[in-house]
C-alpha cells in the first residue's frame, strides 16, 4: 500500500510549533477515525444482536461503506484504494443481505472481536496517552517558567538545583510521553486499516462458510478478491510491526542521545558550542515593556529565516517577523533579574529586542548565529563552511607572528598582556600597507598597553574641571556633570550638528600619529582581544559632531559621557574593508606618568558608513580652522585699531603738554615785566602768590641768562 504520513519522533525533544501543528492534524484524524469506527461498530453490533433485522443491519453497513469516500480524513493518503475496496465490499453485502439468518457465533469471533479490540483498546490508549501528554506538557511549562524566574541576585544553590532537577524530570517525562504518543498515533494509521478490513474479512469468511455450497453469489472471483484483501491485511500488519520496531529503536536511541539535553544548562565540555551556524531555532524569553519601568517576559519559539528573525507562539499557524537582522548588532547584556540575556539592535538603531536564552551555550550560539547572518554569510553557497573559515581567520589573527617574536624575544622579557596579546603586523581588519610594513608594532602601539573596553566616567575629568572653574558661587550645578551654559553654547554657536549611533569597542594608548595605520592596528588588537576574552558587550552612545567638540551622549538619559575638544583630534579613519568600523586618535594633556602629552586611539562601530563620520569630523575641523582664522584676523584688526587709538591718544597727550608749556611760558613772561611806581609815592603790596610767581619768574630769567 502507499506510504503513510507519520509524526517525526526525532523532533519531539525540540517540541516546535510546527510539530505541535502536525500533532493537531493527527489528533483530528484520530477523532475522525474514532467517530467513524464507533458508527461502524454500532452497525456491526446491530448485525450481531438483531438476527431478525439482519437484512436491515447489513444494508446499513453497506450504506456506511459507500459513504467512506465522503469522509474527509486529514491523513487520507490512500483513500482511493480504500474507497474502491470498500465499494466492492458494499456491493457484496447488498447481495447477501437477504441470505443472512443465523451467524451469531461466527460474527462474534470474526467480526465483533477485532472492531471491539480496536475501539476499546487502541482508541482508548490514544485518549489516555493524550491526557498523560497534556499533563506532562503542563508540568514542563511550569518547571521552565519557574526556572526562568530564578533570581540572579539572590542565588540559592539548593533552590537552583531543585528547580533544575524539576526541569530535568519534567522534560524527560514530556519527551518520553510525547514519543510514545507519537508512536501510538503513527500506529493508529495502520490499525485503522486493520480495524476496517479485518472485521469485514471475518464477516465475509463467515458468510462463505455458511453458504459453502449453496451460495450462488459467492463465485471463485469473489474468493480470489477476498484472498487478495486478506494478503493485503497481512502485509499491512507486517509493515506495521516493522514500523513499530523501528520507532521503538528510535525512541531508545533518542533517549540515550538526549539525556544530556534534558538539563537546562548543560556542561559546555560535554555539549560543545557551535559558532559556525547560519540558521538556528528554539525557545527564547522576550522582554516586553508594560510601563515606564516595568516589563514582562514571554516565552516564544524563535527561528531565523534568511536575514530575518521570526517568532511563533504555540497554536499559531505561521511565524511573524521580529526584525531584519542584516547589518544588525548583537551583544550580551546584563538584565535586572535574568541570566543568559542578549540584545539585538537593528541596522538603523530604531528597533531593539532583548531576549533570554535557556543556557550559556544557547546564548552564545544565538549571538554567533546572528553575527554570521549580519555579515550576510547565509547568501553564499556553503554558508557554514564560510562561517567556519571566518571564525578560523579571527583565531589566526590573534596568533603571534614567529618572525616578530624571534626579533624581539632577545630584547625584552616576554610578558603577556592581560588585555590584548602582542600580535603579528599583518592585521586581520585590513590589508597590510607599505607604510606599515616598514614599521614595527612598537612604533605604532606602546608595549604592554592595557585596553579599556567600556566607558567608565559619565563625563571627562577635563570637562568637569572646566565646569568647576567657570561655575559661579551661588549657581546650582547640573547633577549629571555638565553645565547648562556649555551645553547651550555648543548647541547655539556651532553651525554643524551631526548625530550618529555608535558602539564603543575600546581604546588604548598609541605612539605614532602620522598615518592611519595606527588606527588599523588598534582595531585589530581590540577586536582580537574581544575574541580571545569572549567580550560581546558594547556600550551604545550617540556621537554628536560639532565645530567645537565631539560628544558621546547616553541615548536614554542624554548625559554627556565623554567630551573631546575638536582641536585634540589628530587623526580619524575608517576600516578599509568593514566600513562600519572607525576610530580617531586623541591627544590628551598630561596623559602619561611623566606628565608628557599622550595619544589615545578610540575605536567605534557604527550603524552607518564610518567614512561619513570621518568626513563629518574633517568638515568640522575645516569649519573650526576657518573660524579660527577669521577669529585671529578679527583679533588682529582689533589690535591694530587699539594701537591706532593708543597712538592717537599719545599724540593728543603730547599736544596737550606742549599747549600747557606754552601757556606756562606766557604766564612767566607776563609776570617778569617791571611794574611802574605809582604817582602818589605809595608802594604796591604784592600777595604771596604774586610774590612767589615773581620770584619764580626772576629765577627762570636768571637761569635762562646763565644758560645763554
Amino acid at each position: 500500500m502507499p506510504g503513510i504520513d507519520k509524526l517525526p519522533i526525532e523532533e519531539t525533544l525540540e517540541d516546535s510549533p510546527q510539530t505541535r501543528s502536525l500533532l493537531g492534524v493527527f489528533e483530528e484524524d484520530a477523532a475522525a477515525i474514532s467517530s467513524y469506527s464507533n458508527q461502524l461498530f454500532q452497525a456491526m453490533q446491530r448485525i450481531y444482536d438483531a438476527q431478525n433485522e439482519l437484512s436491515a443491519a447489513t444494508h446499513l453497513t453497506s450504506k456506511l461503506l459507500k459513504e467512506y469516500e465522503k469522509q474527509r480524513f486529514p491523513l487520507g493518503g490512500d483513500d482511493e484504494v480504500m474507497s474502491s475496496t470498500l465499494q466492492q465490499f458494499a456491493k457484496v453485502i447488498d447481495e447477501l443481505s437477504s441470505c443472512h439468518a443465523v451467524l451469531s457465533t461466527q460474527l462474534a469471533d470474526a467480526m465483533m472481536f477485532p472492531i471491539t479490540q480496536f475501539k476499546e483498546r487502541d482508541l482508548k490508549e490514544i485518549l489516555t496517552l493524550k491526557e498523560v501528554f497534556q499533563i506532562a506538557s503542563d508540568d514542563h511549562d511550569m518547571a521552565i517558567n519557574r526556572y526562568s524566574r530564578l533570581s540572579k541576585k539572590r542565588d540559592n544553590e539548593k533552590v537552583r538545583l531543585e528547580v533544575m532537577e524539576d526541569v530535568y524530570t519534567s522534560r524527560k517525562k514530556q519527551h518520553q510521553t510525547m514519543m510514545h504518543y507519537f508512536t501510538a498515533l503513527n500506529t493508529l494509521q495502520y490499525k485503522k486499516k486493520i480495524a476496517l478490513l479485518e472485521p469485514l474479512l471475518g464477516y465475509m469468511q463467515a458468510q462463505i462458510s455458511f453458504f459453502k455450497l449453496g451460495s450462488e453469489n459467492l463465485t471463485q472471483q469473489w474468493e480470489d478478491f477476498l484472498s487478495t484483501i486478506g494478503t493485503s491485511v497481512q502485509n499491512v500488519r507486517r509493515e506495521m510491526d516493522g514500523e513499530v520496531d523501528a520507532m521503538q529503536q528510535t525512541i531508545q536511541d533518542l533517549e540515550q542521545a538526549s539525556d544530556l539535553l534534558y538539563m537546562p544548562d548543560p556542561d559546555p565540555s560535554k555539549v560543545p558550542i557551535n559558532r559556525n551556524l547560519t540558521r538556528k531555532a528554539g525557545y527564547l524569553n522576550t522582554r516586553n515593556k508594560t510601563g515606564l519601568v516595568s516589563s514582562s517576559w514571554d516565552r516564544q519559539y524563535f527561528f531565523t529565516q534568511g536575514g530575518n528573525l521570526m517568532s511563533q507562539a504555540r497554536g499559531d499557524v505561521a511565524g511573524g517577523l521580529v526584525m531584519d537582522i542584516d547589518n544588525c548588532s548583537v551583544m550580551a547584556v546584563d538584565c535586572e533579574d535574568r541570566r543568559f540575556c542578549f540584545q539585538i539592535t537593528s541596522f538603523d538603531g530604531k528597533k531593539v529586542a532583548v531576549l533570554q536564552a535557556e543556557s550559556r551555550k544557547d546564548c552564545e550560539e544565538w549571538i554567533s548565529t546572528i553575527n554570521n547572518i549580519s555579515k550576510r554569510i547565509y547568501l553564499s553557497d556553503n554558508p557554514e563552511e564560510i562561517a567556519a573559515r571566518v571564525n578560523q581567520s579571527a583565531l589566526e589573527a590573534v596568533t603571534p607572528s614567529p618572525s616578530f617574536q624571534q626579533r624581539h624575544e632577545s630584547l625584552r622579557p616576554s610578558v603577556g598582556r592581560p588585555k590584548a596579546g602582542r600580535t603579528s603586523s599583518q592585521s586581520s581588519v585590513g590589508s597590510e600597507s607599505p607604510a606599515l610594513s616598514s614599521l614595527t608594532l612598537d612604533a605604532l602601539v606602546a608595549p604592554d598597553t592595557p585596553i579599556q573596553f567600556d566607558i567608565i566616567s559619565p563625563v571627562s575629568e577635563e570637562y568637569a574641571g572646566q565646569t568647576k572653574s567657570t561655575g559661579q558661587g551661588g549657581r546650582r550645578t547640573n547633577p549629571f556633570g555638565e553645565s547648562g551654559e556649555m551645553q547651550s553654547e555648543d548647541s547655539e554657536d556651532s553651525i554643524l550638528h551631526q548625530l550618529y549611533i555608535v558602539r564603543f569597542l575600546g581604546c588604548m594608548e598609541v605612539r605614532a600619529t602620522e598615518s592611519a595605520d595606527v588606527i588599523y592596528e588598534t582595531m585589530r588588537q581590540i577586536l582580537a582581544a574581544r575574541a580571545i576574552h569572549n567580550i560581546f558587550r558594547m556600550t551604545e552612545s550617540h556621537l554628536l559632531v560639532t565645530c567645537d567638540c565631539l560628544k558621546l551622549i547616553d541615548p536614554q538619559t542624554q548625559v554627556t559621557r565623554l567630551r573631546f575638544p575638536l582641536s585634540s583630534v589628530m587623526l580619524c579613519a575608517s576600516h578599509q574593508e568593514n566600513k562600519r568600523l572607525f576610530g580617531f586618535v586623541l591627544q590628551t594633556a598630561g596623559g602619561r606618568a611623566d606628565g608628557q602629552p599622550g595619544t589615545v586611539c578610540y575605536i567605534f562601530e557604527s550603524n552607518n558608513d564610518g567614512e561619513k563620520i570621518c568626513d563629518s569630523v574633517g568638515l568640522a575641523k575645516q569649519i573650526a580652522f576657518h573660524s579660527e582664522m577669521d577669529r585671529r584676523a578679527t583679533e588682529k584688526q582689533k589690535e591694530l585699531e587699539k594701537a591706532k587709538e593708543k597712538q592717537q591718544e599719545e599724540l593728543n597727550k603730547q599736544k596737550q603738554i606742549e599747549k600747557d608749556l606754552e601757556e606756562q611760558s606766557r604766564l612767566i613772561a607776563a609776570s617778569s615785566r617791571p611794574n611802574p611806581p605809582p604817582a602818589d609815592g605809595q608802594f604796591l603790596v604784592l600777595s604771596n602768590s604774586q610774590s612767589e610767581d615773581s620770584d619764580a619768574g626772576e629765577e627762570g630769567r636768571k637761569k635762562g641768562e646763565s644758560e645763554a
